[in-house]
């Protein structure tokens, strides 16, 4: 699923990442990708991006997989119940519930610095991968990439590109790096753009690392504390907080759930 770049609009992806005007070509199948990966590196290059993000982008291939998970995405398009039921909402609560009670000095910490509390944040983990259970089984800078030179949404997904080949460029992550199809990683499935911009070193050990699970979810809450979150307030339709739940997911089905797991979880 997208949770950060279908996820987010458009508008909010090019501010998050700020990149030139650029002129790389773009294709519907695979046939041009070699070309493209020059193209793109020069550009990447003008933008920041060092060498060892540059040779993790010169050693990807065009990804098959990524491109028929594009070309195939139903679940949202699902009513509320069927979503529901689909995405198993009532063993998210319940196991949520337990994660909570189990560590709540962290959950606590995380609503006083970002104001954003357990609910939202343990409804959207194990929304996106089971808490943890499954992070995806892709190639991150491949996926990306891919969708970058892929011409249906080029332009939303370049700025996540440029992030992952700078992620590389710090050691955030490595080119052979793990995600979905769409290059979501860690946790809570950040597209990269996101994960460079709004990543927090959440167990103080001085790295910004998605898949660890501090940082995960001290990142989601940050990110939806920079997109608006306001302290206190609600967070179901008609809510402040609901239009901040937007921001993560641009799926309305998707936006119902987190705000009723998230409820249920705090209940």
């Amino acid at each position: 699923m997208l949770s950060l770049l279908s996820r987010l609009s458009a508008t909010a992806l090019l501010i998050a990442l700020p990149f030139a005007s650029h002129a790389a070509s773009c294709s519907d199948t695979g046939g041009q990708y070699e070309g493209w990966k020059t193209e793109m590196a020069a550009e990447a290059k003008a933008e920041g991006v060092g060498k060892r993000g540059i040779d993790a982008l010169m050693a990807t291939s065009y990804s098959k997989a990524t491109i028929g998970a594009d070309r195939n995405q139903k679940s949202f398009k699902y009513s509320l119940e069927k979503f529901l039921n689909v995405r198993g909402a009532d063993t998210i609560v319940a196991q949520g519930r337990s994660r909570k009670a189990k560590n709540p000095d962290f959950y606590a910490s995380l609503e006083a610095a970002y104001g954003v509390p357990a609910g939202v944040i343990i409804a959207i983990h194990g929304m996106e991968t089971g808490f943890g259970g499954f992070m995806g089984d892709t190639n991150v800078v491949a996926a990306i990439a891919t969708l970058t030179y892929d011409c249906r949404r080029s332009d939303f997904f370049r700025p996540h590109l440029i992030g992952a080949l700078k992620m590389v460029d710090k050691g955030m992550i490595s080119p052979n790096t793990v995600g979905a199809k769409h290059g979501e990683l860690g946790h809570t499935q950040f597209l990269p753009g996101n994960a460079y911009t709004y990543g927090v070193d959440g167990n103080g050990d001085g790295v910004v690392d998605l898949y660890n699970q501090a940082d995960a979810l001290a990142t989601t809450a940050n990110f939806l504390a920079r997109k608006g979150w306001k302290a206190g307030k609600g967070y179901q339709e008609g809510e402040p907080n609901f239009a901040v739940i937007k921001q993560w997911n641009a799926a309305k089905v998707y936006q119902q759930a987190i705000a009723i797991m998230g409820a249920k979880i705090d209940g």
